[in-house]
């Protein structure tokens, strides 16, 4: 099977359904961006598993497929709750055990408007008598230079993500950007935003109705919840509205069972000018408690903005801890190579 074959196509329609429609509004009224992205990710997640159970049911009649990880999330417009969205999918390259799926959004019209993209790492998974483990993958094949270059690309991806795990030791310049900022803690002149006061938290326990594969549950539900707390996180520093604009990484250490409680805990790790960057941490203590372990680790960036869409300004954060260092370090790092991207494009 080549690439081109693996496409799928699921159209939400937002246009002529009122009750989706009314499911996927942030607020009954006619404000612009209008749309809610926690359902938004359950149906990327559930199109991304649909085309990799489709992939590998080919060798695997029984194999199933789990979210590893979403990245590089951006959202390049405004969605508008009123037109239909496309989400159009497809492999663009399978590892021996795992594939990349990336997803592209759109909103129909003339022309039609490139809402966003996003990519999911899904792996095929078996169980047999030796008990349940990775499946191996028959390899996909790349006939067009297109197809090659989105198989580049996404093994670029994965290096990154790989070269993310390791932390580099701050530059010169950064010391002396983070020792400017505990001086100005140290020394304030006035009312400052700190990291430590930023903190959003909640509970939740897993249930049958969040089941996807059996006694596991549906990654989309988690990467739902995870957004909800990150965005009330970033309300605490946009006056106006923090609509988001990216997710760099969302990883998937551990598959939450059935019964799980899970703890969200939210911070603000890095402002722009105008953004605001979130880390939010699930951990999941299982239905017996006889274990608790870090199941995701999700990164979003808001914007903030005024009713028209036009960006705000947010206050300066102040870390004032090792630990806050080293997060407002990496976001610090995201947003410079953000920049880079720019200016590139």
């Amino acid at each position: 099977m080549n690439a081109a074959q693996t496409s799928l196509t699921k159209r939400l329609r937002l246009s002529s359904n009122p009750s989706l429609q009314r499911r996927y509004m942030v607020v009954a009224e006619p404000v612009r961006a209008n749309l809610r992205v926690g359902p938004l990710l359950e149906e990327l997640d559930k199109v991304a598993e649909a085309i990799g159970l489709r992939y590998v049911h080919q060798t695997w009649p029984n194999a199933r497929v789990v979210t590893a990880a979403v990245d590089d999330l951006r959202v390049i417009a405004p969605p508008d709750i009123t037109q239909d969205m496309l989400l159009r999918a497809r492999i663009n390259f399978v590892g021996r055990t795992s594939m990349e799926v990336g997803v592209r959004l759109e909103q129909p019209g003339n022309p039609s408007v490139h809402i966003g993209t996003c990519y999911f790492t899904m792996v095929a998974r078996i169980t047999d008598e030796t008990g349940e483990h990775s499946a191996p993958l028959p390899p996909l094949e790349y006939p067009t230079a297109k197809d090659k270059a989105r198989a580049e690309r996404a093994v670029q991806r994965r290096e990154a993500a790989r070269r993310s795990q390791t932390q580099e030791h701050p530059t010169p310049e950064e010391y002396a950007m983070l020792h400017s900022l505990h001086e100005r803690v140290d020394h304030p002149n006035g009312p400052l935003l700190l990291a430590r006061d930023l903190t959003t938290s909640g509970w939740e326990r897993t249930y049958p109705e969040h089941e996807n594969v059996p006694q596991k549950i549906f990654g989309g539900y988690v990467i739902h919840r995870a957004y909800m707390y990150s965005h009330i996180c970033a309300e605490m520093v946009a006056d106006f509205r923090p609509l988001l604009v990216s997710s760099d990484r969302i990883d998937f250490y551990q598959p939450v069972r059935m019964g799980d409680k899970l703890h969200f805990l939210s911070r603000v790790t890095y402002t722009g000018e105008t953004s605001i960057t979130v880390e939010t941490t699930i951990t999941r203590i299982s239905r017996d408690r006889t274990m608790t372990a870090l199941s995701n680790a999700c990164i979003f960036t808001f914007v903030n903005v005024d009713a028209d869409l036009n960006q705000m300004p947010v206050p300066q954060l102040y870390p004032t801890t090792y630990s806050e260092d080293a997060r407002y370090l990496a976001g610090y790092r995201r947003h410079q190579q953000y920049l880079v991207r720019r200016k590139s494009s």
